[in-house]
């Protein structure tokens, strides 16, 4: 009779099924920031996704377009550290009005960022 270490292809296939099975049941990791966050409070998990479209513009709530443009570069250079401009354009879209910001990253990429300006347009 000839004995092995090793176990027989329906031990292990029941193994690696039960091992799966438990880690997909793990707890997942607890995440932090979304739900005890001010809803007038803006996370870093906001910043990279706001700006992204129109559906998801980045709000400025002022009312001057001095003012505006001015929060429109403060609030790139402090979430695209280094980077440059390279072309701003303006839209409208379902009666709200927008600044579009092309701009290159410190790390090369293109980005466009999409401001929702409707606030100040249009008041000096």
């Amino acid at each position: 009779m000839r004995y092995s270490t090793f176990p027989d292809m329906k031990t292990t296939g029941i193994f690696i099924v039960l091992m799966s099975f438990l880690l997909s049941c793990s707890s997942p990791n607890k995440t932090t920031g979304t739900a005890t966050t001010s809803p007038g409070k803006i996370t870093k998990t906001d910043v990279f996704r706001g700006g992204t479209s129109f559906d998801n513009p980045v709000v400025i709530r002022v009312t001057t377009e001095k003012a505006g443009v001015a929060e429109e570069y403060k609030w790139l250079s402090n979430n695209y550290p280094g980077y440059t401009t390279i072309r701003k354009t303006q839209a409208s879209k379902e009666k709200k009005r927008y600044d579009i910001i092309r701009i290159k990253t410190k790390g090369g990429e293109i980005k466009d960022i999409y401001f929702d300006t409707t606030s100040f347009f249009g008041n000096p």
